[in-house]
């Protein structure tokens, strides 16, 4: 059975709609958890300016066991802890915990491997000069890694895309519930491709634009 694309038009953009939103609010929520614990990994860790090794070891812990678990797997999971905090299971709202779960986690590992990549003999300079540890975290590790988290959060913005298309299993909305309920369950394989080329367009400009802003973070 296939779908008037014209008269069908409506649903598709609402469902656009609900994934920008998803994937938008996930990462604004996520990158504020994950941007400080990703710091925080690189300030504790040994050598670290706020060298604590229980921290560090406890946090990475954590940090690798909410990595672990797959996306899907999450989502079934922590279904009762998504009724709670929004008071439905279903629903875009409802999609939006599960996948700052996913990407907090993941994030922080991304802004850690940013933040790695800054030239010892910088923080060095800014700690001989009499810094402190917060004006170089701030001064120093941040501006100086900027570029390179712009990129990673870019990575993980593009993670966020497919996994708000998982969400749809769970009746979560976006793009991926739109192929699940016509292109899978109803065998309706236009509305299936149609999805699948809104979310690789998806990707193709926020990978773009990723590309852009990291270059001008670069330059400057």
């Amino acid at each position: 059975m296939q779908v008037n694309l014209l008269e069908f038009w409506p649903k598709i953009l609402q469902a656009i709609n609900e994934t920008l939103i998803m994937v938008g609010v996930s990462l604004v929520v996520a990158a504020l958890i994950g941007i400080p614990l990703g710091i925080a990994l690189v300030v504790t860790r040994h050598g670290g300016l706020l060298q604590n090794s229980a921290f560090f070891k406890g946090l990475s812990v954590v940090i690798n066991f909410f990595r672990s678990i797959p996306f899907i797997i999450l989502l079934v999971a922590i279904l009762p802890l998504t009724r709670f905090l929004v008071g439905t299971s279903i629903g875009t709202a409802a999609a939006v915990v599960p996948l700052v779960l996913f990407s907090g986690p993941y994030i922080a590992r991304l802004v850690e491997s940013s933040l790695m990549e800054v030239k010892p003999g910088v923080v060095e300079a800014a700690e001989a000069m009499g810094a402190s540890p917060w004006q170089i975290i701030l001064r120093v590790y941040v501006p100086e890694a900027l570029s390179s988290i712009v990129l990673n959060l870019t990575i993980a913005t593009i993670g966020l895309v497919g996994a708000s298309a998982m969400a749809g299993f769970v009746g979560g909305g976006g793009l991926g519930d739109l192929a699940i309920a016509y292109g899978y369950q109803r065998f309706e394989t236009d509305i299936m491709i149609v999805t699948v080329l809104l979310l690789v367009l998806i990707v193709q400009v926020v990978q773009t634009l990723g590309n852009v802003l990291s270059k001008r973070m670069k330059r400057q």
